[in-house]
């Protein structure tokens, strides 16, 4: 008997994946939550400075982040299903990626 079709473990299986989401869920409510109270705490004091995002430096990461992971999903892809719709769950982080590394060129 396969220890993986026992009902008990199926139901194993597919909390998993669950319970992350929800604890990640969480966790980025009570960030955002401690965020606000603290952007708040600094107005209330006038020590709120605002913070400039510097785009050019998040589109070479992002950019370098989502060719790297595009890539290697899409020759994983590539070798286990030939060129299938599969296919697209590498080329489009992969698209992503080079647009953004476009973007941090001509910027």
């Amino acid at each position: 008997m396969n220890s993986i079709t026992e009902p008990a473990a199926q139901v194993i299986v597919a909390l998993i994946p669950i319970v992350g989401i929800v604890i990640g869920g969480i966790v980025v409510f009570f960030y955002l939550l401690w965020h606000h109270r603290q952007i708040m705490f600094q107005l209330k004091n006038g020590t709120y400075k605002p913070q400039s995002i510097n785009l050019k430096n998040f589109a070479l990461i992002a950019g370098l982040l989502l060719c790297s992971v595009g890539l290697v999903l899409s020759v994983l892809f590539c070798l286990i299903d030939g060129f299938s719709y599969s296919l697209l769950g590498g080329l489009l982080p992969l698209a992503l990626g080079v647009g953004l590394l476009i973007y941090n060129r001509l910027s």
